[in-house]
């Protein structure tokens, strides 16, 4: 069974809201086996929006609407339901009730406009919205199914959970599962290669891999009639990925990066401070994201100028004059000098160039050094990556993070 999914709302092709309800509603049908192949944003307008009607139920069974269901005149998608369908608009007496007592609880007069939103083509099956004033409702015509859901997620998730997708449910073909290994220390391209015969021969289950923020996610997807099927498939492909990726592997699901370096640090009680000049703080917001790290995260430090990386840090003047801020040597100090400033088993530093400007030759833009110091034991880490400041930064700080939890591993604290 294929579905597709329209928003609706000319605010999404401005770019003024993001569509993350397609992204939601995509991610949910496929938990019960209804494929998504095109999705789509279609303005404010009679003629657009039935032509995207028209094409999308040209390959698909299923359409599911987002938007365009409140009460002023630019919201259409149910009327132009209606007109697509050839059915008349009735009115929901039980619609515009529940409607009445939404405004009478909050002392608001109830308008013609808003009476347009009781109103749904006839023999639609309607979806009640228990955050909002904009009900939904399923079409079902000519072996066409047509769902419209409200724009906000706050409404428009409840209403897919506790109707529409038990009512879809009637059109699952077998169930899909899926297991999500997360990925750093290695980009797309590089991980790709050592997987790609896998890759190459896949069926069922399927291996999809996307990059995401200095990280990569690979989503392995089995089909089969039951959760028992599903996991057995899937089994025999985990291993062979964990074989082949081992180390490059940090966890599983919905575990993050954050999480998983801070429970080593506060299973093993390793207390850690940072010391950060290009990323600016970066990494220590992604330490203290993990819940309880307080117990071992001492100080965060930006020590931007060389001043401060002396003075702080106690950087040696010479290292900065012969090798430079940004170098392996003054990532040493740094993460050595952090660790003895603030008392803790840990420092880790990050130095580098952020850009725009600031590149030479030698040290272009994109080249930073993170360095860090482990009960006595030094090390650093040469990264380079292309791209605007902010997501230089952001990679500095994540691919430090990534290192430190190998370095970690490598020194024997392995998670229990």
């Amino acid at each position: 069974m294929k579905a597709e999914i329209i928003a609706v709302g000319t605010e999404l092709l401005l770019g003024d809201i993001v569509n993350t309800n397609a992204q939601y509603i995509a991610r949910r049908l496929a938990d019960i086996g209804i494929f998504v192949y095109h999705q789509s944003v279609v303005g404010d307008n009679p003629e657009r929006i039935k032509k995207a009607y028209e094409i999308a139920f040209d390959r698909a069974d299923i359409v599911i609407t987002t938007g365009g269901l409140g009460p002023t005149k630019d919201d259409l998608t149910k009327e132009i339901a209606a007109e697509y369908f050839k059915k008349e608009l009735q009115l929901d007496e039980a619609s515009l009730e529940i409607m009445k007592e939404y405004f009478l609880r909050r002392n608001q007069p109830i308008t013609t406009n808003n009476k347009k939103q009781a109103y749904f083509p006839e023999g639609a099956i309607i979806v009640k919205n228990n955050n909002g004033t904009a009900p939904g409702c399923i079409i079902e015509d000519n072996k066409k199914t047509m769902v419209l859901l409200p724009g906000p997620p706050r409404e428009m998730i409840p209403m897919l959970e506790e109707v529409v997708l038990p009512y879809l449910s009637k059109y699952q073909e077998g169930i899909l599962v899926s297991k999500v290994l997360r990925i750093c220390g290695i980009g797309e391209s590089a991980m790709e290669d050592l997987i790609s015969d896998i890759m190459e021969k896949q069926s069922n289950p399927t291996i999809a891999p996307y990059a995401k923020e200095g990280e990569v996610i690979l989503r392995i997807t089995a089909k089969a009639k039951d959760t028992d099927e599903a996991e057995r498939l899937l089994l025999p492909v985990e291993k062979e990925l964990h074989n082949r990726l081992q180390k490059y592997i940090y966890g599983e699901g919905e575990v993050s990066l954050e999480e998983t370096v801070g429970t080593l640090l506060v299973d093993h009680q390793l207390t850690i401070s940072t010391a950060e000049s290009c990323s600016g703080g970066l990494l220590a917001a992604k330490i203290i994201n993990y819940p309880g790290i307080s117990s071992v995260f001492m100080e965060g430090m930006i020590t931007y100028s060389n001043d401060s990386k002396i003075q702080r840090l106690g950087v040696k003047p010479e290292t900065l004059t012969t090798y430079g801020a940004v170098s392996k040597e003054t990532a040493a100090e740094m993460a050595e000098g952090v660790a003895k400033a603030a008392n803790t088993d840990i420092g880790v530093s990050i130095t580098g160039i952020a850009g725009p400007t600031g590149g030479t030759k030698e040290k272009p833009v994109g080249l930073i050094y993170a360095g860090t110091y482990i009960k006595g034991k030094v090390y650093t880490k040469e990264l380079f990556f292309k791209g605007d400041r902010q997501k230089l930064r952001n990679f500095a700080a994540t691919q430090t993070l990534c290192w430190l939890r190998w370095m970690l591993i490598q020194e024997g604290y392995d998670l229990h």
